[in-house]
């Protein structure tokens, strides 16, 4: 299921979407919130540029919203009717589940985004290398 070659593999892992060979991302931890945002170029391995056109990554922002509206209802079902948290901390639990949260939600929704437009092909680094 987690294997290379499959979109899953790429969006938890911050991979390259085409060749899976090397992380998208400057720093891998999302929680060094001074290279959060640092992106490679391209890919060292098949070359592909990952800020695809100007902008690119604002699409992402609705892919976040989601992601933040399925953390806060997870976070308010497990408060309210699991743990029987009260209405106010169950809602004081869904701001820290968000807050503790937007780094990996910000580096998912930019995986994810990038893995709808770029599809893993196998065959990306020979012919890189083949040039």
């Amino acid at each position: 299921m987690l294997k290379k070659g499959s979109k899953l593999y790429s969006i938890l892992t911050g991979s390259c979407p085409r060749c899976h060979e090397e992380n998208m991302y400057v720093d891998k931890n999302p929680y060094h919130l001074s290279k959060l945002y640092q992106m490679h170029e391209t890919c060292s391995h098949c070359k592909l540029q990952y800020k695809i056109e100007p902008s690119f990554f604002y699409g992402a922002m609705y892919v976040s919203y989601g992601l933040t509206v399925a953390i806060g209802v997870a976070t308010f079902i497990i408060a309210k009717v699991f743990i029987g948290l009260d209405l106010f901390y169950s809602f004081m639990a869904i701001i820290a589940a968000l807050i503790l949260t937007t780094p990996i939600t910000f580096r998912l929704a930019r995986n994810i985004y990038i893995n709808i437009f770029v599809h893993y092909n196998p065959e990306a680094t020979k012919n890189v290398h083949n040039d």
